[in-house]
């Protein structure tokens, strides 16, 4: 019988082949555990579909695609008013609002698909391409027209698989690195990371914790997650709002329903002055890797206090403690992240606009429309 690859699209992660898990097993993200949490907290311009590659009727591959609706979101916060920015959100809701995106728009890495040793990669990508053409017809049928179609987050290597003639019409792009940090096999105890940074660190570390006297930590549960939840949702606003590119707000009962899924697996981290909930910060467990999710911060406290310094802190304190190998630190804030030695790694993306004579200058209005971050890469190690 002769070998023949197919592939199915599912609305509903109820509908995915049962052995679905075999193939995400190395990754949370990608697992039927937390893609019935996405389906069920995804924001509200989010709609996700999950795909299904098959060698005949063995399923060889899995993929993750989400279409946003950017037309009801201020994509690029409240932080910057200028002309620019109005220009790009004009241009952002009339000729580009409807995005389909390989990957999920909510992680920075490559959380998007996974493929078992008989399915080339360049072979699968293919056929995700061709899956991202019969998606167009499920929205067209709807009436919406996908403007952007989007394949993220690669490293250098696997954006090599990209080079196909298929793809020639795809304009390849970077934007912020994914900030990594690696826990040396000589770290047991947070002690040791803090014995090999220079003294000029130290001292950084030492004034930040000397800043956030008065504030008490404390890992909360279910119940506690509830009984704050407008504070912490008010909380992660002020940083959403204030970040250069938005195109997504998180559900007001994002982090409870995390919680009662994933349970221990889901971290959440709450810094209080007194009874008064002042920052928070979440973590997943994902294998040998913790990867950080949304957190939130009253940008008062966050000045006097250092409080997102200290949080990243806490972070690799944690991980170095429980035997982690990886802290994924994810996008955005490179400087700070890169002066408690986080590293950054280059991420590649493919992109296509659906008007060809628009998309022979995607890559001269991506590089317009890209949020500009000037950043130094510090070094913290001796």
């Amino acid at each position: 019988m002769s070998s023949t690859f197919s592939f199915q699209i599912y609305s509903s992660v109820k509908s995915i082949p049962a052995s679905w898990d075999v193939l995400a097993t190395n990754n949370i993200f990608l697992s039927r555990e937390y893609l019935e949490i996405l389906e069920l907290s995804a924001p509200k311009n989010m709609q996700c579909h999950f795909i299904g590659i098959f060698l005949n009727k063995e399923l060889v591959g899995i993929a993750v695609s989400q279409y946003i609706n950017l037309s009801g979101v201020n994509s690029f916060g409240e932080r910057d008013n200028c002309m620019k920015t109005i220009v790009r959100n004009f241009a952002f809701k009339n000729f580009s609002s409807n995005v389909l995106v390989i990957g999920n728009n909510m992680l920075t890495g490559q959380n998007g698909f996974s493929f078992c040793s008989k399915l080339p990669s360049s072979k699968g990508l293919l056929l995700l391409k061709n899956a991202t053409q019969e998606l167009k017809n499920i929205f067209e049928a709807k009436k919406i027209k996908i403007h952007l179609t989007i394949f993220k987050d690669f490293s250098e290597k696997d954006a090599q698989y990209f080079k196909i003639p298929e793809f020639n019409s795809f304009f390849q792009f970077t934007t912020q690195p994914n900030m990594v940090f690696q826990i040396r096999e000589s770290w047991n105890t947070f002690d040791d990371y803090i014995a090999d940074i220079s003294k000029k660190y130290r001292d950084q570390y030492k004034r930040s914790r000397k800043k956030a006297e008065g504030i008490s930590k404390r890992k909360l549960s279910l119940e506690e997650i509830t009984k704050y939840n407008s504070r912490i949702y008010q909380l992660y606003m002020n940083v959403a709002k204030n970040a250069p590119f938005n195109t997504f707000y998180l559900s007001e009962n994002h982090f409870e329903l995390f919680k009662t899924k994933l349970k221990d697996k889901f971290l959440f981290y709450g810094y209080f002055v007194g009874e008064e909930l002042i920052g928070f910060n979440t973590l997943i467990k994902n294998g040998k890797d913790i990867d950080t999710y949304f957190l939130g911060y009253d940008e008062v406290f966050q000045r006097k206090k250092m409080l997102y310094l200290n949080m990243l802190y806490d972070m690799i304190g944690f991980s170095i403690n429980k035997g982690y190998r990886r802290i994924i630190f994810a996008r955005t804030a490179l400087e700070i992240k890169s002066s408690v030695g986080a590293k950054p790694l280059e991420m590649y993306g493919m992109i296509q606009h659906s008007n060809p004579v628009i998309n022979l200058f995607v890559s001269k209005i991506f590089s317009y429309f890209e949020p500009k971050m000037e950043w130094n890469e510090r070094n913290p190690f001796k």
